[in-house]
């Protein structure tokens, strides 16, 4: 940390980043927290989270001590707010004493008010323009024109903290080669010679349709790869109703796989297909190569920072980012990405070596047939 912050005292003892979001939320948030570790060797970090990131904290402890569960706030639409626990949740964090809070969550407008609360000797974070802004010495104007990795890595630049690289990390453990060992039906995958399609994605809104993703799903398997089809519980009738569109035979492991061994099962893929969820932020970090359709969600904040290893299509439309559950004006982002779009981006990728360079393949186009860079279309 600066010293100009810091005014020659020593670095925080104790210092909690609050960011109560879902996977791929945190995945983007790990460029920043490598780089406070690096700086900050014998700094105790805290994440403040949903109650699933206690996972997180496990798999990715060389850059984060400990875990605090976040209960929830109104105003905040990640979890229902279990507001009967929120004054423990509040006197745990302030008796934690924290010396640094740095709010990673959002643009502050509802969550600089909730970070003041947690009593810590600084506060920092982002603000909007006519937000509340608690300190201009320690708050960022909202830069919502970058990417979510880089916009984080913004943040800790503004307290001295140097950037130790963009990529994103996706640590695999024994347990998750285990996890992944227990799928009897895993044992006919060879590594490279399959392609997963994710169909699901948490907000409807999010979602390309499920026959969309079978017709990809059929052009690939006529050209000979094995379709692997991937989902949460949640999600095991989506992929079920893809399987049951396609002419080819797909094995289906929705529901089936836990975190890790998901993790196991993109690394070995030669592809990835699926909506812009937190799926393809593991592909990302694994360096699984990607097709993304983003419906409903802003490309310019959640694309791959890898352009080359990973493609993102989408139609341009003015009601981008989309704040609906559900679309209330029938979802034309995705009706108007085709699966000839996809299949023409995955091939690009299918003909290159998996770790080759793909700068020289031709540059992805929007729907609209707007030529760009590789890797995402323009918004």
């Amino acid at each position: 940390m600066s010293d100009q912050l810091w005014r020659g005292e020593l670095p925080p003892q104790r210092l909690a980043v609050f960011r109560a979001l879902q996977l791929g939320d945190l995945l983007c948030a790990v460029p920043a927290l490598r780089a406070l570790r690096t700086a900050l060797p014998r700094t105790e970090i805290t994440l403040i989270g949903l109650p699933w990131a206690q996972g997180f904290v496990a798999r990715f402890a060389r850059y984060v001590d400990r875990f605090l569960e976040f209960p929830g706030y109104p105003g905040l639409p990640e979890q229902t707010a279990r507001v009967a626990e929120f004054p423990g949740f509040l006197t745990a964090v302030q008796q934690a004493r924290f010396d640094v809070v740095l709010q990673m969550h959002g643009n502050g407008a509802v969550t600089n008010p909730l970070a003041q609360l947690f009593g810590a000797r600084l506060t920092a974070g982002f603000f909007l323009p006519d937000g509340y802004c608690p300190d201009r010495r320690y708050f960022l104007p909202y830069p919502a024109e970058d990417s979510e990795v880089r916009c984080l890595l913004r943040l800790v630049e503004f307290f001295g903290v140097p950037p130790q690289g963009e990529h994103l990390e996706f640590p695999l453990t024994s347990s998750d080669f285990s996890a992944f060992a227990t799928i009897a039906e895993t044992d006919v995958l060879q590594p490279g010679a399959y392609v997963c399609v994710h169909p699901g994605a948490r907000l409807l809104s999010r979602r390309w349709g499920a026959e969309r993703f079978a017709a990809v799903a059929d052009t690939l398997a006529d050209q000979g790869w094995q379709i692997v089809l991937t989902g949460s519980a949640d999600e095991v009738a989506l992929t079920h109703a893809v399987a049951q569109a396609m002419r080819a035979p797909a094995l289906n492991l929705a529901g089936r796989t836990n975190l890790g061994a998901l993790a196991v099962l993109l690394h070995g893929a030669r592809l990835l297909i699926c909506n812009d969820t937190g799926v393809s932020h593991i592909a990302a970090a694994l360096h699984t190569p990607s097709v993304v359709i983003a419906c409903g969600s802003d490309p310019r904040r959640w694309a791959p920072t890898d352009r080359d290893r990973h493609r993102v299509v989408f139609s341009p439309i003015e009601c981008r980012p989309c704040h609906y559950f559900s679309c209330p004006i029938g979802h034309p982002c995705a009706a108007r990405v085709t699966p000839a779009a996809l299949v023409a981006e995955a091939r690009i990728l299918l003909t290159a070596p998996r770790d080759g360079n793909l700068a020289d393949s031709p540059p992805a186009t929007s729907v609209a047939g707007q030529p760009t860079f590789p890797g995402r279309t323009p918004v």
